[in-house]
């Protein structure tokens, strides 16, 4: 593996900005220094730009197997490292679904072969598989997954004496998605009869409501609270959830977590007029007032962590009737550019988008030996020109499905560099694969 120099850089670690030279030598950062006389490989001259931990993502969906006319794990996870994303936590709504020990194997196999970024994959969960969930590892899975909404197959986990168990007996980190499926049926059927095939993407905040979220997520914490659980209730959306998390507490110590996702965070309901179903999306993206408690709660720790849920579909998929689009939108390579634009809003400092998006993730699933920029820590890292604008447009976009919500879209900062666990995978606007990304380990 070459060894690689970055002279000049601003590093953004454990909430500071230091000007220093970085050291990597066989997939770790070896030597942080104000100045390194030592030679490499490959020297990047990083002219006073930024360089950040690279960022993990904690909920993404990159279809594979069987569903990769959308995507697969090849195409997203270079999407991910042109935005700064070194490793990411796939989701098992896949096809097969991933709800035994060797269908989740397969993943981390296909992921060895062709992932560009580091990998990571949850195990499933039914209404039966308790005892394939009993057997996951730990240390070299990411968490457990449970649909508490809906979702493809038989993911959708509704019998309250399998959620007692899961909650009382997984050995791991439990992720949920908490929308209360009864209600969204309920409130489906009531706007069908009102108004049919009419309805539009407009409609899905009302279908998929704040009470839908509540119900749920506030079942999650009571099942987790009761069971001692270890709980992250993923992609918040709702004013009323936010009190269900705590900020008093040190991360490190908390038992129940919170994700915010991009696209919850920068649009509104307002927007459907315009893109429609790009953004149709489970749960929904809602009305300015629930975005926009979104952000102080993220700034106050009610909030811990920011992900996309990546969830890609190809536009002809997208481009059907408001009732037969599928939901969820590509976001992995852009991301960072959506948090960079509130900074430059002066909405949030550089330090806390680290923090969102590369410790908390590390510190939350107890990442091994990643998501800082430290000596002896795997070098994942990205070099970042904060001011640089650019626009989104075809030829730039690198999901397999081929659009952007952000089509057209001029953003203000840009990836340069990225380096994946020793790896320049990412340099120049063209990706460099000699080496595949690294399987996460987790400290549990």
């Amino acid at each position: 593996m070459s060894s690689i120099l970055i002279r000049n850089a601003r590093l953004i670690n454990r909430g500071q900005i230091q000007e220093a030279d970085v050291l990597v030598q066989s997939g770790r950062i070896v030597k942080i220094e104000a100045s390194i006389s030592a030679s490499a490989d490959i020297e990047i001259d990083a002219k006073g730009r930024h360089l950040i931990p690279g960022i993990i993502d904690d909920q993404v969906h990159f279809r594979e197997p069987g569903l990769t006319h959308k995507a697969n794990i090849a195409t997203e996870s270079r999407a991910a490292v042109a935005g700064g994303t070194t490793s990411f936590m796939e989701m098992p709504n896949v096809n097969p679904p991933s709800v035994t020990q060797e269908l989740l194997e397969e993943k981390y196999q296909i992921a060895a072969r062709t992932s560009l970024a580091n990998y990571s994959f949850y195990m499933g969960t039914t209404n039966d598989n308790l005892e394939e969930i009993l057997r996951t590892d730990p240390r070299r899975v990411c968490g457990v997954k449970i649909f508490m909404g809906s979702s493809t197959g038989n993911m959708l986990v509704d019998s309250p004496t399998t959620l007692e168990r899961v909650f009382a007996e997984s050995p791991m980190l439990i992720a949920t998605h908490c929308e209360d499926e009864a209600t969204v049926r309920e409130t489906l059927e009531r706007y069908k009869a009102l108004h049919g095939d009419t309805m539009t993407a407009a409609f899905h905040p009302l279908i998929r409501n704040e009470e839908a979220c509540y119900l749920s997520s506030s079942m999650a914490v009571d099942l987790a609270k009761r069971h001692g659980t270890r709980l992250h209730i993923l992609h918040i959306s709702t004013k009323n959830e936010l009190a269900l998390f705590r900020n008093d507490i040190p991360l490190k110590n908390k038992k129940i977590t919170a994700e915010v996702c991009v696209h919850h965070l920068h649009f509104s309901d307002h927007d459907y007029a315009t893109l429609g179903n790009q953004i149709k999306c489970n749960p929904a993206i809602k009305s300015t007032e629930n975005r926009d408690a979104l952000f102080p709660a993220l700034l106050d720790d009610r909030l811990d962590v920011i992900a996309t849920d990546h969830a890609p579909h190809t536009w002809e998929e997208k481009s059907q009737p408001y009732l037969q689009a599928p939901a969820g939108l590509p976001l992995v390579q852009h991301s960072l550019n959506v948090m960079l634009g509130f900074y430059h809003d002066g909405r949030i400092s550089l330090e806390r988008i680290v923090e969102k998006m590369c410790h908390a993730p590390a510190t939350l699933f107890r990442v091994e030996e990643r998501g800082f920029l430290d000596e002896g820590y795997w070098a994942d890292m990205a070099l970042v020109d904060i001011d640089h604008e650019w626009t989104v447009q075809p030829d730039n976009v690198f999901y397999k499905c081929g659009w952007s919500p952000f089509m057209g879209k001029t953003f203000r900062g840009k990836v340069l560099s990225t380096i994946v666990s020793g790896h320049l995978a990412w340099h120049e606007g063209r990706f460099l694969e000699g080496k595949m990304g690294e399987r996460l380990e987790f400290l549990r």
